[in-house]
């Protein structure tokens, strides 16, 4: 009888780390979107125009008919005169499992392979970009779903900044998460009017531990008013002094946007 309350013990000692990581795993998912958001190196107008019609005729398209209806392609406001040009394709997704799904998605829509047909069957010798990266990210909990800006100017004159903060450890880039939430900076954002796409955790990328987030403006004088009223105010002045949220960011990289006209917003 003591052998088997042992064992059972040990039984129960074995299977509880792996029930409380069950529950961890589950903890924050119900409401939170993932988002990909996939970057094009190019160099060149050949390029450039191979993606837009692939973007626009293809993928766009297929990824509406698939039920994925707001899908934004955006250009660095840099590309003028940067030899590494970039387009970012922002996808929002309510599960991985539909990331692992979508090529076989993709492969079987004919009307996506007959319109693609230029991009996926280009020589080794002209390719349609340099090179591409692929970020993951996990929507903030007290962000939980990406939100479309309520932008009155064209798509032409339209602003959209994205940010990257980087943390010198995990625990560290955990404090910062927490500032936006627990610390609000979530809701300053929204009180000033940012007009913030998303707010994610990186969960796959190349600058990790760090966080993304994307805020939208009518025209780059517009980002700079917002900018001036976000460093004047009296609840950031307090926040950003916090003892517990001090050196909490080690790098950003902020790139500046613009939608192209197909995109969804």
């Amino acid at each position: 009888m003591k052998k088997l309350i042992s064992l059972l013990s040990f039984s129960i000692l074995l299977i509880l780390p792996v029930v409380l990581l069950l529950s961890w795993s589950q903890a924050g998912k119900p409401g939170r979107e993932f988002y990909q958001l996939t970057v094009y190196h190019f160099n060149n107008e050949g390029q450039e125009k191979i993606l837009d019609n692939y973007f626009q005729n293809a993928l766009l398209p297929a990824l509406h008919r698939l039920g994925t209806k707001r899908v934004a392609v955006f250009k660095a406001l840099a590309n003028d005169t940067a030899s590494d040009k970039l387009v970012y394709v922002f996808i929002p997704i309510q599960s991985l499992d539909i990331i692992t799904k979508l090529p076989a998605k993709l492969n079987t829509d004919k009307v996506y392979q007959d319109a693609g047909a230029e991009y996926m069957n280009a020589v080794y010798s002209s390719p349609p970009y340099n090179r591409m990266e692929i970020i993951l990210l996990q929507a903030f909990p007290l962000a939980p779903k990406m939100q479309e800006p309520a932008l009155k100017a064209e798509k032409k004159d339209r602003v959209y900044e994205l940010r990257s903060y980087e943390s010198s450890t995990e625990k560290i880039f955990i404090n910062k998460v927490q500032m936006f939430n627990e610390g609000d900076e979530i809701g300053l954002f929204k009180k000033l009017n940012f007009n913030a796409v998303f707010y994610g955790e990186v969960i796959a990328g190349n600058k990790m531990p760090n966080l993304m987030y994307m805020t939208s403006f009518e025209s780059m004088a517009d980002r700079e008013a917002h900018w001036k009223n976000f460093s004047n105010d009296l609840y950031w002045k307090k926040l950003s002094a916090m003892p517990e949220y001090q050196h909490n960011v080690s790098h950003i990289d902020i790139t500046f946007l613009r939608p192209v006209d197909y995109s969804d917003f």
